[in-house]
Protein backbone atom coordinates (compact mmCIF):
# COMPACT_ATOMS: atom_id res chain seq x y z
CA UNK A 1 0.00 0.00 0.00
CA UNK A 2 1.54 3.20 -0.91
CA UNK A 3 1.02 6.16 1.34
CA UNK A 4 -0.20 9.82 -0.11
CA UNK A 5 0.67 12.76 1.71
CA UNK A 6 -1.86 15.51 0.77
CA UNK A 7 0.22 18.55 -0.61
CA UNK A 8 1.05 21.20 2.00
CA UNK A 9 -1.54 24.05 2.60
CA UNK A 10 -1.56 27.21 0.87
CA UNK A 11 -1.11 30.02 2.79
CA UNK A 12 -3.76 32.76 3.60
CA UNK A 13 -3.66 35.64 0.92
CA UNK A 14 -1.79 38.18 3.49
CA UNK A 15 0.90 35.84 3.85
CA UNK A 16 1.65 35.32 0.72
CA UNK A 17 1.38 38.59 0.18
CA UNK A 18 3.68 39.22 2.97
CA UNK A 19 6.44 36.08 1.14
CA UNK A 20 5.69 37.80 -1.99
CA UNK A 21 7.01 41.46 -0.63
CA UNK A 22 9.99 40.04 0.92
CA UNK A 23 11.18 37.69 -2.33
CA UNK A 24 10.13 41.11 -4.09
CA UNK A 25 12.65 43.03 -2.61
CA UNK A 26 15.37 40.58 -2.38
CA UNK A 27 14.50 39.81 -6.76
CA UNK A 28 14.72 44.33 -7.37
CA UNK A 29 18.16 43.84 -5.43
CA UNK A 30 19.65 41.48 -8.15
CA UNK A 31 17.40 43.21 -10.75
CA UNK A 32 18.60 46.87 -9.39
CA UNK A 33 21.71 45.71 -9.13
CA UNK A 34 22.39 44.15 -12.27
CA UNK A 35 21.17 47.26 -14.40
CA UNK A 36 23.09 49.56 -12.73
CA UNK A 37 26.33 47.63 -13.18
CA UNK A 38 25.49 46.84 -16.72
CA UNK A 39 24.64 50.41 -17.36
CA UNK A 40 28.15 51.49 -15.71
CA UNK A 41 29.81 48.72 -17.95
CA UNK A 42 28.50 50.60 -21.02
CA UNK A 43 25.44 48.18 -22.28
CA UNK A 44 22.85 49.88 -23.73
CA UNK A 45 19.88 50.96 -21.58
CA UNK A 46 17.18 48.53 -23.03
CA UNK A 47 19.63 45.30 -22.93
CA UNK A 48 20.69 46.27 -19.53
CA UNK A 49 17.06 46.12 -18.36
CA UNK A 50 16.24 43.13 -20.25
CA UNK A 51 19.39 41.04 -18.63
CA UNK A 52 18.35 42.29 -15.74
CA UNK A 53 14.59 41.73 -15.85
CA UNK A 54 15.45 37.75 -16.52
CA UNK A 55 18.15 38.09 -12.97
CA UNK A 56 15.24 39.36 -10.96
CA UNK A 57 12.57 37.12 -12.83
CA UNK A 58 14.65 34.23 -12.37
CA UNK A 59 15.06 34.55 -8.87
CA UNK A 60 11.66 35.88 -7.30
CA UNK A 61 10.34 32.14 -9.99
CA UNK A 62 12.31 30.06 -7.67
CA UNK A 63 11.87 31.78 -4.42
CA UNK A 64 7.99 32.61 -5.11
CA UNK A 65 7.45 28.87 -6.14
CA UNK A 66 9.13 27.44 -2.95
CA UNK A 67 8.24 29.89 -0.29
CA UNK A 68 5.26 32.12 -1.18
CA UNK A 69 3.15 29.93 -3.26
CA UNK A 70 4.79 26.46 -1.58
CA UNK A 71 4.34 24.84 -4.89
CA UNK A 72 5.30 21.30 -4.85
CA UNK A 73 3.61 19.91 -8.25
CA UNK A 74 2.44 20.25 -11.92
CA UNK A 75 6.34 21.64 -12.73
CA UNK A 76 6.34 21.56 -16.94
CA UNK A 77 2.99 23.11 -16.88
CA UNK A 78 3.24 25.51 -13.91
CA UNK A 79 6.84 26.74 -15.44
CA UNK A 80 4.66 27.07 -19.07
CA UNK A 81 2.13 29.65 -17.18
CA UNK A 82 5.32 31.55 -15.56
CA UNK A 83 7.13 31.50 -18.95
CA UNK A 84 4.26 33.02 -20.38
CA UNK A 85 3.62 35.55 -17.73
CA UNK A 86 6.70 36.65 -17.76
CA UNK A 87 7.33 36.70 -21.02
CA UNK A 88 4.08 39.42 -20.74
CA UNK A 89 5.27 41.47 -17.99
CA UNK A 90 8.99 40.93 -19.84
CA UNK A 91 7.05 42.92 -22.70
CA UNK A 92 5.74 45.92 -20.04
CA UNK A 93 8.59 46.24 -18.02
CA UNK A 94 10.76 47.33 -20.81
CA UNK A 95 8.67 49.24 -22.16
CA UNK A 96 7.23 50.88 -19.34
CA UNK A 97 11.11 51.47 -18.65
CA UNK A 98 11.54 52.73 -22.50
CA UNK A 99 8.24 54.69 -22.01
CA UNK A 100 9.53 56.45 -18.89
CA UNK A 101 12.42 57.32 -20.02
CA UNK A 102 10.77 59.32 -22.86
CA UNK A 103 8.80 61.46 -20.92
CA UNK A 104 10.75 62.01 -17.66
CA UNK A 105 13.19 65.19 -17.55
CA UNK A 106 16.54 65.03 -17.18
CA UNK A 107 16.82 64.94 -13.18
CA UNK A 108 19.67 63.28 -11.39
CA UNK A 109 18.03 60.00 -10.49
CA UNK A 110 15.97 59.57 -13.85
CA UNK A 111 16.89 56.17 -14.56
CA UNK A 112 16.32 55.10 -11.05
CA UNK A 113 13.17 56.28 -11.30
CA UNK A 114 11.94 54.99 -14.56
CA UNK A 115 12.77 51.49 -13.28
CA UNK A 116 10.87 52.00 -10.10
CA UNK A 117 8.10 52.59 -12.29
CA UNK A 118 8.78 49.79 -14.52
CA UNK A 119 9.50 47.18 -11.91
CA UNK A 120 6.01 48.79 -9.60
CA UNK A 121 4.13 48.05 -12.45
CA UNK A 122 5.28 44.55 -13.28
CA UNK A 123 5.14 43.86 -9.69
CA UNK A 124 1.57 44.32 -9.40
CA UNK A 125 0.50 42.49 -12.43
CA UNK A 126 2.83 39.37 -11.41
CA UNK A 127 1.51 38.85 -7.64
CA UNK A 128 -2.41 38.73 -9.15
CA UNK A 129 -1.50 35.98 -11.86
CA UNK A 130 0.94 34.19 -10.10
CA UNK A 131 -1.39 33.55 -7.21
CA UNK A 132 -4.62 33.31 -9.64
CA UNK A 133 -3.40 31.47 -12.53
CA UNK A 134 0.55 30.04 -11.96
CA UNK A 135 0.14 28.82 -8.66
CA UNK A 136 -3.67 28.03 -8.05
CA UNK A 137 -4.16 25.00 -6.23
Amino acid sequence: MTATHPAPAQPGLAAQLGRFVAVGALSAIVDFGGYHALLALGTWVHLAKAISFILGTTTAYLLNRRFTFTATKGGSARFAGFVLLYGTTFAINIGMNALMLAVLPQVQFRTSLAWVIAQGTATAINFVMLRTVVFRR
